[in-house]
Parts: structure tokens; C-alpha cells; sequence
């Protein structure tokens, strides 16, 4: 069975990481049957300000609107089996670890929870308070994933799209999917 995937974008700073993951998703279409992407307002504003684009509208995956309920993963019925939501802020963390599903982003990621599925939170901000940990606990207890954006320098990366690729490769490797990237103790 090929992947169903959600991508999720908030507005924390760290745009690089989606638009990697995206290119990267892209790249590994042949293990993938869907791929479905809901942006925040400030992702796409983000965006914009630090990838100087809107490159966002060239990927051909499903977006949806971030209050379209109607969106297939909306719903455990649509069996997709993974969410990621990169970069993720701390108030998107918070809600989605309260349960609060007041938007498609919150409501995919609490669908995927509930069905057991794999949820990964590319958690992007520094410092962090007594709230955000105990958040991140919460979500890890209900069998989600974090993963700060805080990349390696094993492959001894040239450029910031090297370095940021080092955490989508992790990203991609939680995914499940076969990919050939820098691996420790390789050749």
C-alpha cells in the first residue's frame, strides 16, 4: 500500500523546511498515492518573506482551504497514514495537544492521532517555555512525533538548503519512505 500523506505549514519562521519536504515528497511520488497540503494564512505570508515566492502553488499535490472540513483527511475514513506539519508552531502544537480542532490542520492532526496513525511535529522555535514542553510531552504521550528543526552536520552540509535538509531527511525517514540521503557510519 502506497502513503497518504498530510502536510501541514504553519506560520512559524522556517518555510525552507516545507518547501524541501515538498521538492523532496515530489521526488518520491512513486511510494506516494496522495498528498494533501493545508498552508495557514502566516505560512503562505512566511513564505513569501523568506523564500521570496509563492512558489507554494507550483507543487502538484491537493491543497486545502484551512477551515475545509470537508478535506478528505478530515476524517479517519480517508486512511491517510501520516501527517506532517513543518515548520510547527508552538501555538499550532499547543492546540493540536489540547485536542482543539478549530481548523483543518488541528482536526487532521487530531484524526491522525485517534487512528493511531504517525504524526510528526517539525517544532520550530527557541527558546522553549514550561508550556511548550509540557505540550510536546502531551502529544508524545498520545503517539506523536517531535522533531525540532535542529539539523545535523555529520554530512558536513555547504549551503542553508544542505543544512535544512539534514531535518527532512529525518523527516522522510519517520515517513517510512526509501530514500538515499547521508547516513551515519555509511560510505
Amino acid at each position: 500500500m502506497k502513503n497518504k500523506i498530510v502536510v501541514a505549514i504553519s506560520g512559524a519562521s522556517g518555510s525552507i523546511y516545507a518547501k524541501l519536504l515538498l521538492d523532496k515528497l515530489e521526488k518520491l511520488s512513486n511510494q506516494i498515492d496522495a498528498v494533501g497540503i493545508v498552508m495557514s494564512d502566516n505560512a503562505k505570508l512566511n513564505w513569501e518573506l523568506e523564500l521570496g515566492n509563492k512558489e507554494y502553488h507550483n507543487y502538484k499535490f491537493d491543497f486545502y482551504e484551512k477551515n475545509d472540513f470537508m478535506a478528505p483527511f478530515a476524517s479517519g475514513s480517508a486512511k491517510y497514514n501520516a501527517m506532517v506539519v513543518v515548520p510547527c508552531s508552538m501555538g499550532t502544537l499547543g492546540r493540536i495537544s489540547s485536542g482543539m480542532s478549530n481548523d483543518l490542520t488541528t482536526r487532521a492532526a487530531d484524526v491522525i492521532l485517534k487512528e493511531r496513525r504517525k504524526l510528526i511535529l517539525v517544532a520550530r522555535d527557541t527558546p522553549l517555555s514550561l508550556i511548550h514542553l509540557q505540550n510536546m510531552t502531551t502529544i508524545t504521550q498520545a503517539g506523536g512525533i517531535i522533531c525540532p528543526a535542529i539539523p545535523s552536520f555529520y554530512s558536513q552540509p555547504k549551503t542553508i538548503e544542505e543544512l535544512s535538509q539534514t531535518v527532512v531527511n529525518r523527516v522522510i525517514d519517520l515517513l517510512g519512505l526509501e530514500d538515499s540521503s547521508y547516513r551515519w557510519g555509511g560510505e
